[in-house]
């Protein structure tokens, strides 16, 4: 019972109870010799009482809140997205059950799956799936199969299959799309490499009524790779193009209204004059694909949408390649652009700046990419006048100096950065970035949770994240690609597996303590 609770069922006694066992008030507001006591009496006796209970109350939250058990309000709870909230701050709840003393003892559970999830899983706390109530987490697999998983037992609740499954299964139409729960808790949003998105109840894993939804005319060149995400009512996604970069595709915005399966506003940023769904051919360019992981993040208070884009043409004004890019909250409109002064040379060499997309801290922007350099931008102003170049505030070398396809992550003013060539902590101060601490081993996009730090490497690391220190290490598969891990409630999971190995079979790893 957690203290709140407690001093609520706590009544002082001001009125008689019988019954077996009761005892009167009005005796214990006497005296040994039968005499009545003094009022100041009463009342000192009165609170010594209230005095103990509430002690006792203190004593059986703190219990309640030490436990690692999953049904205590004080520990995790659902994680509904990649990186965690809007913003992608990929930071966690504050509590997970799993601590720096009871990390070692985690045990893994290996589930088997009918597909690869190159991706992250979701996680929602005591949903009601056909009739019962389960800890879930769900998972969209690379030709968009999306599956429910029992948290506790690793059985599977559901599977749904997308009618375009057996004509794509084996080939290079993959998504690496995280889902998206709906806060009502009743119905997730997940891509399927046939361009659609598809609304699926959680209770049984069927689509809902007038979905999917088409957010391509040409699937066979636009990849929908990136996580889903959702505020204000809208579901927002960016698309990108397939390995090769075979054209004609543009990347683009799109806002669903989640309860009507309507696109309510498309942003495309190429030939961004035109404001819907374009046949890509009908582009004078191509590419510039929004294909971060964390595709479009949702800007906190303002709620403007920022993305950044891979390779492709930039004028300024209706094409906007290899830039960073604020837009309105429903994507009906650019308002900001942050575009690197070498955004030529970028775009011929294959340097996409939008291998990652913005990071959010403290006011602040922070833009990677292919180049291996972090760039600090203002976030209210990006790059300063719209269609300009530059205006950067620093840049500083990313770990390695490698190229960054991973999502950092952000805890107050730390920010968590990995590539191939290893893993660094920078500390946000003065407006400038400084690196805390580096390591030389790399991963998949870090997590804080539980105030500690977890590195997908094809082993799961876990770190302290103040100083770097490795605090545990578990087998996880041996190889990575995109897939990164989620943790709450005493759990952590994470997927095996490469997308673009075009397998049709995959492992979810969850990690429990005993």
């Amino acid at each position: 019972m957690g203290g709140r609770a407690a001093i609520r069922s706590f009544a002082p006694p001001s009125r008689a109870r019988t019954g077996a066992g009761a005892t009167s008030t009005r005796w214990r507001s006497r005296s040994r010799r039968g005499r009545p006591a003094s009022s100041q009496s009463v009342v000192v006796k009165m609170c010594r009482r209230i005095l103990v209970a509430l002690a006792l109350s203190l004593v059986l939250a703190a219990c309640s809140s030490a436990s690692v058990g999953h049904h205590s309000a004080e520990v995790g709870g659902d994680w509904t997205r990649f990186g965690y909230d809007a913003a992608r701050h990929n930071a966690g709840p504050g509590n997970t059950g799993i601590t720096a003393a009871n990390v070692g003892r985690l045990r893994r559970q290996r589930v088997t799956l009918d597909g690869t999830v190159d991706a992250s899983p979701i996680y929602l706390r005591g949903v009601q799936i056909h009739g019962a109530r389960h800890d879930a987490f769900f998972v969209t697999t690379s030709y968009g199969r999306t599956i429910a998983i029992d948290a506790a037992s690793g059985a599977i609740l559901w599977r749904f299959t997308p009618s375009s499954y057996s004509a794509l299964a084996g080939s290079y139409r993959i998504t690496n799309s995280t889902p998206v729960a709906d806060p009502n808790r009743k119905f997730i949003y997940a891509a399927s490499p046939d361009g659609r998105v598809h609304k699926l109840s959680i209770a049984s894993g069927a689509e809902a009524r007038g979905w999917p939804v088409r957010v391509t005319l040409l699937a066979q060149r636009e990849k929908l790779g990136t996580s889903l995400n959702f505020a204000r009512g809208l579901v927002l996604l960016g698309t990108g193009g397939y390995v090769g970069d075979a054209p004609p595709y543009q990347g683009h915005v799109v806002a669903i209204n989640a309860s009507s399966g309507r696109i309510v506003h498309v942003w495309n940023s190429l030939c961004s004059n035109v404001h819907r769904v374009l046949n890509p051919s009908n582009c004078a360019h191509s590419d510039s694909a929004i294909w971060a992981r964390s595709g479009v993040v949702v800007a906190p208070g303002s709620g403007h949408l920022l993305v950044a884009t891979g390779n492709g043409a930039f004028d300024g004004k209706q094409n906007w390649g290899d830039s960073a890019l604020m837009l309105t909250s429903n994507a009906s409109r650019l308002l900001r652009n942050w575009t690197p002064r070498n955004q030529a040379s970028l775009e011929s060499g294959d340097v996409d700046l939008g291998s990652t997309a913005p990071a959010l801290i403290g006011g602040y922007a922070v833009q990677g990419g292919k180049e291996g350099k972090l760039r600090l931008l203002n976030l209210s102003q990006l790059g300063g006048r719209l269609g300009a170049t530059g205006g950067e505030l620093q840049t500083v070398t990313a770990p390695g100096g490698a190229e960054v396809f991973t999502a950092p992550a952000v805890s107050g003013k730390r920010l968590f950065v990995a590539t191939d060539s290893g893993l660094d902590c920078y500390v946000l101060s003065g407006g400038r970035l400084h690196l805390s601490w580096h390591r030389g081993e790399g991963g998949t996009s870090p997590v804080v949770a539980g105030g500690l730090l977890y590195v997908y490497n094809g082993s799961l690391n876990v770190y302290a994240p103040t100083t770097g220190r490795l605090l545990a290490r578990f087998s996880a598969g041996g190889s990575s690609h995109w897939s990164s891990p989620i943790v709450t409630d005493g759990r952590v999971a994470v997927p095996e597996g490469n997308a673009n190995d075009h397998r049709t079979s995959g492992v979810l790893d969850i990690f429990r303590l005993p």
